[in-house]
Order: structure tokens, then C-alpha cells, then sequence
């Protein structure tokens, strides 16, 4: 099936689903973060098909989130890891990790708890907030311009702050 290509529209978040937006990648950066590194393990914890897998690990070292590097103590068998680039997709996987565990977790049960190694203690819930660390909704937060905004983006932003901010606070 043809999947449309969002890497040319002027929104980082549809160039970023571009690049990660498809589940298997992002099941394959959490691997990373668990310690996986072989194709081996790669198909074994995810039980995914061997050219699917093939193809995603391929696609991610194109877009430079993960790398391929030689295993020394095995002759012609490489291993992945992420790049910083990789590893900065860590928080999206917390968050998602946090709202499916709010709103899918079975019985209300999430399966994992993220602790600080050092101290054990759970980790803070990811939010969105002000200078002063207060939670902020969407509908506090208005859009700006940023340098690479084009005519049509500063359209989408006046036409998103009137319908999202014009709004009395309480229609949501």
C-alpha cells in the first residue's frame, strides 16, 4: 500500500512521522533503549518478519537514528545501537509509555515503572509547562512563528490561536 510521504510539509511533527511515524520503528528504538543490539534479538523480542526488520533497521541507519557496528568477538556479525539523534526520540517513548499507561493499561495496571537508577525514585510524569513549572494545557499555549515559517504557516498559526485561544476556556 502507498503511503503518502509528509517530509515535504512545512509541520516538524509530519516530517517527524515521516521518519518515525510507523509502529515497527518505534518498537525498534525501544529495544535500543533496552539493551538490544542484535538482528537476532531484534526479531525474537519484537516477533517481527526477518525483511520487515531488515528494511526498518536499514531506513533508520538512512535517517541516522541508529548505527550498525562490527560485534568484536564474532567475525562478520554487526550489532545497532542509537545515535544522539536516536536517542533523543527517549522522551517521545516515555511519554507515549505514560499516556498509555493512564488511559490503556489493563485494570489501570501499567506493566513497567521508570525509577531513577541513582535513587529509585519514579520518575516525573512528562508534561508541558510554563517558565515557572506550571502544567500548561493546549489551550494555554498559543503558536509563534518560528524561522523557517513560510506564508502558509503563519496563515495555519493566526488560524489555529484564533480557533484554539479566540475560545472560551470552558467549550472543551
Amino acid at each position: 500500500m502507498y503511503r503518502k510521504r509528509l517530509d515535504g510539509t512545512n509541520c516538524s511533527i509530519a516530517r517527524a512521522l515521516d521518519e518515525v511515524g510507523e509502529w515497527w520503528t518505534l518498537l525498534i528504538v525501544r529495544e535500543c533503549t533496552q539493551g538490544t543490539a542484535r538482528f537476532d534479538e531484534f526479531q525474537s523480542q519484537l516477533g517481527i518478519a526477518r525483511n520487515v526488520l531488515t528494511a526498518r533497521l536499514e531506513r533508520l541507519i538512512e535517517l541516522g537514528i541508529i548505527e550498525r557496528y562490527p560485534v568484536a568477538e564474532r567475525a562478520n556479525t554487526y550489532a545497532y545501537r542509537l545515535t544522539e539523534k536516536g536517542g533523543e526520540l527517549y522522551p517521545v517513548l516515555v511519554a507515549l509509555m505514560q499516556w498509555g499507561d493512564r488511559w490503556l493499561a489493563p485494570n489501570g495496571k501499567p506493566p513497567v515503572t521508570l525509577v531513577e537508577h541513582s535513587s529509585g525514585d519514579p520518575i516525573q510524569s512528562l508534561i508541558v509547562q510554563s517558565r515557572e513549572g506550571r502544567p500548561l494545557s493546549f489551550h494555554e499555549v498559543r503558536f509563534a512563528a518560528g524561522s523557517g515559517a513560510t506564508s502558509t504557516t503563519h496563515a495555519v498559526i493566526d488560524n489555529r490561536n484564533q480557533r484554539v485561544l479566540g475560545k472560551a476556556s470552558g467549550e472543551y
